[in-house]
């Protein structure tokens, strides 16, 4: 581990925030003071994550509605309605956008009787909305696992509810021209497969040695990570595209990456589709077993409920989750939101994870099931924020290897321990440059010397983070291994830095943000 000075900024800050309780982040005063003269901070700007970039509420869409009853299914009769709902949602998307409205009461959707295949809804504004996902409203239920495609595989057990795009990716140009962090402007061999509008895809794969030094921030690779190492460093960021003049296109919102030109980066097409939502279901499975980490297919997957696949500006909402192995999945998607969701039962395997997206945001979720890997990221996901969720002592978040970039966990409350971030040791390290845990409240019982790069196992290797306001149980860290130390024991003044940098960038906090919060 590279131990420079670099990782010790704000050490003289840590003591301060010892003596002056509270106090106002100086990490955040530096953002605020980047902001204002145009610059780029040290902190990355997470608040265009989420629905429009937070800048919208969700809607209260009045597309046709499609109701489950009237394409055969029953509530509370005993009998199975998978068929019914996939009749339901071919009407849906055979029309172009639709409601697909399910009554109070119980349906059953995975019946001994059911074929062993997800159900798969793919169309542009397509919405999912239940009668509540309290008691006396809508309830999913899912009797039997869907089986593993490979059960060698223990991940390739499918969600019941697939949502997806679909289509191949087509290279449209090469980037010529390179762009710091924080920029919004490329500069590109040709516009001429390009407009105002688009979503495009901004990647590299390149295992140049300058670009893996770049990214490791000092930190070593070992012989076995394979993945980086070999394949090279990945990014994957999905942008909408606001302006193309020339031979330069601007994006809506800021790149996480600085991006060099000698690397080869491009831009391709996106496959997805937009303005998919799930909304005041309660989804519950059948699990009811003691979970084993990795124990078969079933354990680590078999009742898995709800997969956003190549979506964008899509959310889900108002839902709760019971008895699954794995809660939601958002894979290749960009600013989706996640918010004011539940989730109880049985122990199982992963909660909500955003896995190789752009700017997901996942807020007010209360996971009480302690699912092995609390809510957290996997792939290259980057930018992905966690505000306001809470989990139990007796788990921790998820970082999943596969080069995951730029996360924030912001007010987030619940247990902090190394074991649960995931991944392969070829996809090694868990997360890279950007892990932000801001105001983190810790359950559970305090470790002393707590190590981001795990000097004990082969597991748990994160580039040096920004850690302030961590407090609760009581943890120190060492030192070395954190890029910025700030107020530790003690919450910052600036309680949410999710919420703070939209309302910098917009002027004030949006409408929909402070009712969710009240």
């Amino acid at each position: 581990m590279n131990k420079s000075n670099k990782y010790l900024l704000a050490l003289g800050l840590f003591a301060m925030a010892a003596i002056s309780k509270g106090q106002t982040s100086q990490l955040w005063e530096d953002y605020k003071a980047a902001h204002e003269k145009g610059k780029v901070s040290e902190l990355p700007d997470f608040s265009y994550a989420g629905y429009h970039h937070g800048e919208k509420a969700i809607p209260i869409v009045n597309h046709t509605v499609f109701n489950v009853t009237d394409y055969g299914a029953v509530p509370n009769d005993g009998k199975s309605d998978k068929e019914a709902i996939r009749k339901t949602v071919d009407a849906a998307v055979k029309n172009g956008s639709g409601i697909v409205f399910f009554p109070k009461g119980k349906f059953l959707v995975n019946e001994d009787s059911d074929d062993k295949k997800p159900i798969v809804v793919k169309g542009n504004n397509i919405v999912f909305r239940g009668s509540g996902s309290g008691e006396g409203g809508t309830e999913l239920y899912m009797k039997n696992f869907l089986p593993a495609k490979d059960p060698k595989k223990l991940w390739t057990c499918p969600y019941l509810f697939n949502f997806t795009g679909g289509g191949s990716e087509a290279e449209l140009t090469q980037v010529i021209d390179g762009a710091k962090r924080g920029s919004f402007q490329l500069k590109v061999k040709s516009t001429a497969k390009i407009k105002a509008g688009d979503w495009v895809v901004l990647r590299v794969r390149n295992n140049a040695p300058d670009l893996l030094e770049h990214e490791m921030c000092g930190c070593q690779v070992a012989p076995e990570w394979t993945y980086i190492k070999d394949k090279g460093v990945y990014v994957n960021e999905y942008h909408q595209v606001k302006e193309v003049k020339g031979k330069n296109i601007t994006f809506k919102e800021p790149m996480m990456r600085d991006v060099d030109e000698k690397h080869n980066w491009v831009i391709l097409s996106y496959a997805h589709y937009e303005e998919v939502g799930v909304e005041d279901i309660a989804f519950k499975g059948n699990w009811h077993d003691d979970f084993v980490h990795h124990k078969d297919a079933i354990h680590d997957g078999g009742y898995s409920m709800i997969k956003f696949s190549r979506l964008a500006n899509s959310w889900i909402q108002n839902c709760s989750f019971s008895d699954v192995n794995r809660v939601v999945s958002i894979s290749l998607s960009a600013n989706v939101s996640v918010l004011n969701c539940k989730v109880t039962g049985t122990p199982g395997h992963s909660s909500v994870g955003s896995s190789s997206s752009t700017r997901v945001l996942v807020g007010m979720l209360n996971d009480e099931s302690s699912q092995w890997h609390a809510p957290g990221v996997a792939g290259a996901s980057i930018g992905s924020v966690f505000w306001r969720v809470k989990y139990n002592e007796d788990t921790s978040f998820e970082t999943h290897a596969s080069q995951p970039r730029a996360t924030l966990f912001d007010c987030v409350e619940g247990g902090f321990f190394i074991g649960r971030g995931g991944g392969a040791r070829h996809n090694l390290p868990n997360h890279l440059e950007h892990l932000v845990l801001w105001n983190y409240k810790e359950l559970g019982e305090p470790e002393t010397d707590f190590e981001f790069w795990s000097s004990k196992t082969w597991f748990w290797k994160i580039i040096p983070p920004y850690v302030v306001g961590f407090h609760g149980a009581g943890s120190t860290f060492k030192e070395e291994q954190i890029k910025v130390l700030e107020s530790l024991g003690t919450p910052v003044k600036t309680e949410s830095l999710y919420e703070a940098q939209l309302e910098l960038r917009l002027g004030k906090l949006p409408n929909w943000l402070t009712e969710l919060k009240n």
